[in-house]
């Protein structure tokens, strides 16, 4: 089935575009949510007055959350975990705790669909992706250190974000 999008829709393309889709997806989810129409000969005509008028919402977006994307970039998070002597952890660190970590640290909501990470399972160093809109895709430091240990976080970056699994 090809339908046109309405609005931008995440890993399938922006308002405005014309994709091939699963019938289900397009009728069970796609259609009713508002988010695409069928692509009929009438609704092509009206494709670049969407992609002109998504254009400008996501440029307005954009610039709201410009600033936000600033004090996320680069921003460190630990997590104190136990873990074995091979450095497994005992659990792992969720998107879910990075989202909770990082809505503490910054005073903002984030939420755990908008962290691009898969569950951490081992001590060190991993980077992870805060999804703010299509085009804003600020990188996040997290650092896994076992319980009791200090971990080396750059001096500069202040360990106001910590959490703590059991």
């Amino acid at each position: 089935m090809k339908v046109l999008l309405i609005k931008d829709v995440y890993k399938l393309g922006r308002a405005g575009d014309v994709k091939k889709v699963a019938d289900g997806y397009g009728r069970n989810y796609l259609i009713p949510q508002g988010l695409a129409v069928l692509a009929t000969p009438g609704a092509l005509k009206m494709a670049e007055s969407i992609r002109a008028r998504a254009a400008k919402q996501r440029e307005a977006l954009n610039q709201e959350m410009s600033g936000l994307a600033q004090r996320i970039q680069g921003q460190y998070l630990t997590f104190a975990a136990r873990a074995g002597e091979t450095g497994k952890l005992y659990g792992s660190i969720t998107p879910t705790m990075i989202a909770e970590a990082l809505s503490r640290k910054l005073g903002v909501t984030i939420d755990r669909h908008q962290i691009e990470a898969q569950s951490i399972r081992n001590l060190g160093e991993f980077k992870a992706h805060v999804r703010l809109t299509v085009d804003l895709v600020p990188e996040i430091n997290i650092i896994v250190h076992r319980e009791g240990e200090t971990p080396n976080v750059p001096v500069e970056e202040t360990q106001t974000g910590e959490g703590e699994i059991a």
